[in-house]
């Protein structure tokens, strides 16, 4: 199974060069990190996103604060940008279809449906002889009727909606049968994914890009650590054995070939009895690849432009002995404003706040990269550096 090839009209070996405009249907942090990118490069940018105080449309060349399916200013985008991508997962099907008619579209719009609906996801990768956990789908009260074990699905399993979740929303762990059918009710009975859940060894990512000439570029496997569903901590090189590493790298690269992607591929993966499964699909940069700013000869941003641009890839090497980044979520800011002046003392850190206004709890406010002479070494001082920036951790205290 692959996915549609077309990425709109003119989509050919061309490249787009300085100072074409590109626009991006997204507002955020991804967003805002590929705008800052695409303008170092010589490029005019235009951003798609409602949210007036969005950290991407401040960067941007022009904010377009309207809806995503907005006509007028979708035909604003079609006929000023060269190129459109985008740094979330799910954009309206139909403002990609709008888009794809007037302008190239990178990642297409076949490739995004598959990524922002795990049904089809799962189905794909099943498809394509990618190797993921025992899963089982749920549309109708119907499918509750055959138990999950004849389905092939043991339990506890999570109960997971088949699209618009992330960081841990829209997912609800069973214990069997009846659990499942009370948590498909309460996540509103739309479509689901039930996925047996395994005992993990490690939780892995690969960012890589794809250019419209089937070149990849991929960056250094990584080794991740979540809270409540949400990325907290990823280490650079993933220490872990020859065979999964080149694993991960392998299946990485198969599925952008099936998908005939372009643009710059998240892949989540789980080790699992020594084995790989392939756990989600983001079309797009991903928090995992933040350590990029600091600590990779190309960022995964860079990639991004070059890759939507049809310009040679970048090096994705690390450029560090050892790399290592903890999310900065609004959490930290319980205690009041953190206490910066470690993280920004030197010595291979790197702070990075998105600007956005407000912090909650859970909502990634920035995050912090360490470089240092051994992945476990980076992964302790960034963890120091957001202890002690909370005032009531501070070290010494």
């Amino acid at each position: 199974m692959t996915a549609a090839a077309a990425d709109g009209p003119g989509a050919g070996a061309a490249p787009i060069l300085p100072p074409a405009t590109i626009g991006v249907l997204g507002g955020g942090q991804l967003g805002r990190y590929f705008v800052m990118a695409a303008r170092t490069m010589g490029y005019r940018t235009m951003v798609l996103e409602p949210d007036p105080g969005a950290p991407a449309g401040a960067a941007a060349d022009v904010h377009l604060a309207a809806p995503y399916d907005d006509p007028d200013a979708l035909r604003r985008l079609g006929q000023e940008c060269a190129v459109v991508t985008t740094e979330f997962e799910n954009p309206p099907a139909a403002a990609l279809a709008a888009l794809a008619t007037s302008t190239i579209v990178r990642p297409s719009p076949a490739a995004i449906a598959i990524t922002q609906d795990r049904r089809a996801e799962k189905a794909f990768l099943t498809d394509a002889g990618i190797p993921v956990a025992p899963y089982a789908v749920i549309d109708t009260v119907d499918d509750l009727l055959v138990p999950m074990a004849e389905r092939g699905v043991g339990f506890p399993a999570i109960v997971k909606t088949a699209r618009l979740g992330y960081d841990g929303k829209g997912q609800v762990t069973v214990a069997d049968d009846l659990e499942l059918a009370d948590a498909w009710r309460e996540l509103g009975g739309v479509g689901c994914v039930v996925e047996q859940r395994l005992p993990l060894q490690q939780e892995l990512s690969v960012v890589l890009a794809r250019g419209i000439d089937g070149e990849c570029a991929v960056h250094p496997t990584v080794a991740n650590t979540h809270v409540r569903g949400i990325l907290d901590l990823t280490v650079v090189p993933a220490q872990t054995s020859d065979h999964v590493a080149e694993q991960a790298v392998v299946l990485a690269t198969s599925i952008a070939v099936a998908l005939d992607y372009v643009g710059v591929l998240a892949v989540e993966m789980f080790v699992v009895d020594g084995e790989l499964l392939v756990n989600e699909l983001a079309p797009r940069p991903h928090n995992s690849g933040h350590w990029t700013l600091d600590a990779a000869a190309t960022s995964q941003f860079e990639q991004q432009v070059r890759a939507v641009c049809g310009l040679p890839l970048g090096d994705p090497s690390l450029v560090a002995a050892g790399a290592a980044m903890v999310n900065l979520l609004g959490d930290e800011w319980a205690g009041g404003e953190p206490d910066w002046t470690l993280a920004l003392a030197g010595g291979g850190s790197h702070l990075h706040l998105y600007g956005k206004a407000e912090p909650r709890p859970g909502r990634k406010m920035g995050h912090l990269t360490v470089t240092a002479v051994t992945p476990t070494d980076a992964a302790d001082l960034a963890l120091a550096l957001r202890r002690h920036a909370r005032r009531d951790l501070q070290l010494g205290h």
